[in-house]
């Protein structure tokens, strides 16, 4: 581990006053979840992939939430906890960063349990489905476990019987936030990248929403395609060292 470039990093994050934070699947792979796109990650089995679809949730519900549950609703995410890292990102906020912004490509709340508040959950979160005709919500907890959700939700005509729908960005959604999250680059005077591979889109693209003053630094295991572009780059595992790094801000 390269603690002068460590250092370094700490350094520049002690100065910004609108610091903003992307975190990707890199980020959870250390608290037992499993990535998406490496050659054992969940998108390995195409068949995951290929129905975790808007288009394949309307034409076939059933087999959208069998997948989905297999996928989502797994023990790797239900018995995921935070770690250190998670809890470092956390102590800073609370310890008085109020300009931090952490932005996320993970769904399964480990920031908030950690303890961060100012988070944008960019490709939606596990807490909640909701009935798109309707848009009566529900906790997931409470949604039947082998079986697809229907609306229950009472209309003029009856019950509504819409099927649900999680609250997560499924492929051939937009991001809704990713207007707010760009803007949020913008005004930035740091951006720094942990655990993301910087190869999803749209979200791929926010580093370049930043002005030519806001420097980029990375945090990630493996190479970035934006690696050259950034400041500072440091490969090892986040919370191996962001805790060390983050106490010395």
């Amino acid at each position: 581990m390269d603690w002068q470039t460590a250092e370094r990093m700490a350094n520049g994050i002690a100065r910004a006053r609108r610091l903003v934070v992307l975190t990707g699947a890199g980020m959870s792979t250390e608290s037992g979840i499993p990535d998406f796109r490496s050659a054992s990650g969940l998108w390995s089995a195409n068949h995951r992939m290929e129905k975790m679809s808007v288009s394949y949730w309307k034409q076939n519900p059933d087999d959208f939430w069998a997948v989905f549950r297999e996928t989502f609703l797994s023990p790797y995410f239900l018995q995921a906890k935070p770690h250190m890292g998670h809890y470092a990102l956390a102590s800073l906020e609370e310890g008085g960063r109020h300009g931090l912004v952490l932005l996320t490509q993970n769904v399964d709340g480990l920031h908030q349990l950690a303890g961060n508040r100012h988070v944008i959950e960019l490709h939606g979160h596990l807490r909640t489905a909701h009935c798109p005709l309707c848009h009566t919500a529900y906790h997931m907890a409470d949604l039947p476990r082998d079986e697809t959700p229907y609306c229950t939700s009472l209309t003029l005509k009856g019950e509504c019987g819409y099927p649900l729908r999680p609250d997560v960005v499924l492929f051939g959604d937009p991001v809704p936030d990713y207007t707010k999250a760009a803007l949020l680059i913008e005004q930035a005077d740091l951006l720094l990248v942990l655990g993301s591979s910087l190869l999803v889109e749209p979200v791929a693209s926010l580093p370049f929403s930043r002005q030519a003053s806001c420097p980029l630094y990375i945090l990630n295991e493996e190479s970035t395609p934006l690696d050259a572009e950034a400041e500072i780059v440091l490969h090892a595992k986040i919370g191996e060292v962001l805790p060390g790094l983050l106490a010395m801000v």
